[in-house]
């Protein structure tokens, strides 16, 4: 079975993550679940609201560039051009999105290192693309009306899905609570 990446209208990927006070043997292992994840689902970049997380890590596999940050800060961009992006937690859409193509990023690293990465191409576009989930921004906060009016449709039924999906996680987590009082009694 598939892990899960949540979806357009799942509220956790609009939020703001909460920055990672201290790094443990936790956030370690939700890096490597998050590689594991992003490549089951062939993806080139992940962040941890995008598995139901709300904290500041992203990680990255361009196939040329290996990746983890935590709490990461983009210090600077040149130049800037369009390509179309995807997601995947917004599949089958696809928007233009203009982002620099050279820039600096700070953060930490799994074992709590600073580090710095200047990044150009494909790596400097992955990483404002992860930073953005962490604000609770997604590739069609950057289309126009045109756009919008193409995939408004896929994106109500991404929404009524993460909103079905939703529904029956929290059935089934009270299921198993009372569940579990009965067992008690």
């Amino acid at each position: 079975m598939r892990n899960i990446i949540r979806k357009y209208g799942d509220p956790i990927l609009r939020k703001k993550c909460q920055l990672v006070e201290e790094i443990g043997s936790a956030e370690r292992n939700l890096i490597l679940r998050m590689f594991t994840i992003m490549r089951e689902h062939e993806g080139i970049g992940l962040a941890a609201p995008q598995v139901g997380i709300e904290r500041q890590i992203i990680v990255i596999d361009t196939g040329e560039e290996l990746l983890d940050l935590i709490n990461p800060q983009i210090l600077g961009g040149k130049r800037e051009s369009s390509l179309t992006e995807g997601c995947l937690s917004l599949p089958e859409i696809f928007v233009s999105v203009k982002r620099s193509t050279r820039i600096a990023v700070e953060g930490l690293d799994r074992y709590g290192k600073k580090v710095r990465v200047k990044a150009k191409g494909l790596l400097a576009r992955v990483i404002q693309h992860e930073v953005d989930h962490l604000n609770g921004i997604l590739i069609v906060d950057y289309a126009d009306e045109k756009r919008m009016g193409k995939i408004n449709h896929l994106l109500d039924n991404l929404a009524h899905q993460s909103k079905v999906l939703i529904d029956i996680k929290n059935k089934s987590g009270r299921l198993n609570s009372t569940d579990r009082r009965d067992e008690k009694d």
